[in-house]
C-alpha cells in the first residue's frame, strides 16, 4: 500500500471511531484525491476548526468553489456541525475527513462522480 492508502485507512478510522460513521471507501478515496497534495503536508492535512480564517476557507474553496453551494448560514451551521460531530477538543481534524462529512451533509456525492 502507498502512502495515500495508509491516509485514506486512518480517515476511515476517524469516520468510524471519532465521527460514528460507516464511511463509503469509494467517496472518501475520491475525497482524499480532491484534497490534492495537502494530504501529505502536517499543517495543510488538518483543519484548524478553532481558527476562524480556516473554517472560512473551508467555506470559500471547498463548499461554495468544489461543491457549487451558495453562501449563506446554513455553509457556517454545517461546518460547526461537522467540527462538533468530530469532536471540538480532536487536536487533528483532517481536512479529508472534514470534506467528507460536508459532502455527505449536502448530499453532494455527484461532484466526485
Amino acid at each position: 500500500m502507498g502512502k495515500r492508502d495508509d491516509l485514506i485507512a486512518q480517515y476511515a478510522d476517524d469516520l468510524k471511531n471519532k465521527c460514528g460513521m460507516t464511511p463509503d471507501m469509494d467517496l472518501l478515496t475520491k475525497v482524499t484525491i480532491g484534497c490534492g497534495p495537502s494530504i501529505y503536508d502536517a499543517d495543510a492535512s488538518t483543519v484548524a476548526s478553532s481558527q476562524a480564517g480556516e473554517l472560512e476557507t473551508v467555506k470559500k474553496n471547498f463548499l461554495i468553489k468544489k461543491l457549487g453551494l451558495s453562501d449563506g448560514a446554513e455553509l457556517d451551521e454545517a461546518i460547526a456541525k461537522v467540527i462538533e460531530t468530530y469532536g471540538k477538543s480532536e487536536r487533528n481534524k483532517y481536512r479529508a475527513v472534514v470534506y467528507y462529512m460536508l459532502t455527505k451533509h449536502f448530499g453532494k456525492e455527484s461532484v466526485y462522480g
